[in-house]
This record gives C-alpha cells, structure tokens and sequence, in this order.
C-alpha cells in the first residue's frame, strides 16, 4: 500500500480543520458597503455546504483508518481534537446567529474541556480512555442539529414546522454530552479520588 494511501486518514483529518476556519470566515459575513445582501446570503449557504462536507470527513477518516489499519499517533491526537473544534465552532455560530440558547455551547466545551483533562489525567497514569457507546449518538444527534439549524439559518426550512425533530435532535444533544461525560466521571472516578 503506497504512503499517500497510509496518509489519507491524516490528509482529510487535516482538510476537516482547514474547512472549519472556511466555514467560519464564509460564516461571519455580514452586509456592509462592500458585501451586498446576495453576496453574504450565498457566503452563508456556502458556510453551510462546508459544514456538512466537513461532518462528512469527520465519518470518513475513522472509517478509512479503521478498515484499512491505517490508524497513526497524528490521527489518534488530531481526528479527535478536530472533531471538537468542528462542535464548538459550529454550535458557537448558531448561538450567535440566536438559532440555539447561548448555554448551550457552554455546556458542550465544558464538557469537552473536563472529559479531556480526564483523559489526560489518565494518560498520565498509564491509562486510555475510549470513548463510550454514547459517542456514535452523540455524534448523530450534533449532526441533526448542525443540518436542520443551518437549513433555518439559510432559510431552506422553518425551525417551527421541523419542531419535533429539532427538538428531539437539540435536547438529546443536551441531555447525552451531560450524562456521558457525568458517566466517563462515575466510571473512572478512582483516577481522580486517588488524586486528592
């Protein structure tokens, strides 16, 4: 298998982080003297389309490194630490635009910053911890909320006639980050009561 192969995984991990600053910048357009409101709508839709081909690659690195073995120590640090600047990027400019309650990020990178000192406090120990059976849904359900809250940011649907979905999709976000990252606590709690 020729190096290029070995190092797909780790190309599209990096084409994730390079698609979360694009989405970012396409996403902060705002009408001004110089971007009419044509110019910022399709700037917005564009963000859009990056965002969902940037969860797109979030599936398809870990699916490529763990079919074909191609796992590396750059993809083990870099795929996770991309997927959560994807989340929080994404979830901070839906609050921001007010399609989501401005906690709600807060609660996300929260429970992102302790599961990762978690993770690190056990790595320091000689320890791994792997992510839960939660993570898939988790996942799922962040999606949900990134495609139908930036088809209501572009105007494709009204949040009001999807409400059942959206509501589903947002507070079981909600509910999953909170429980499993209280789990990963409950569950590893020996790492740091030995601590104190």
């Amino acid at each position: 298998m020729c190096i290029f192969s070995k190092n797909l995984p780790n190309r599209i991990t990096i084409s994730r982080i390079v698609m979360i600053f694009i989405f970012l910048l396409l996403a902060n357009i705002q009408e001004n003297s110089v971007f009419n409101a044509g110019f910022v709508y399709w700037g917005h839709v564009t963000a859009y389309i990056v965002a969902i081909l940037a969860g797109i690659t979030d599936f398809l690195d870990g699916y490529l490194a763990r079919k074909y073995n191609w796992i590396s120590d750059f993809g083990a640090l870099m795929d996770p630490l991309a997927d959560k600047i994807f989340i929080v990027a994404t979830f901070i400019m839906m609050a921001d635009y007010g399609i989501i309650a401005g906690w709600i990020p807060v609660v996300i990178i929260s429970r992102e910053f302790l599961v990762t000192g978690l993770r690190l406090l056990a790595t320091n120990k000689g320890q791994v911890i792997s992510a839960d059976k939660w993570g898939k849904l988790k996942t799922f359900l962040q999606m949900m909320v990134l495609l139908i809250g930036g088809a209501s940011w572009i105007n494709l649907i009204s949040l009001a006639k999807v409400k059942l979905i959206w509501n589903i999709s947002l507070w079981g976000v909600v509910l999953i980050t909170v429980l499993s990252g209280v789990g990963y606590f409950i569950r590893h709690r020996a790492l740091y009561s030995e601590s104190t």
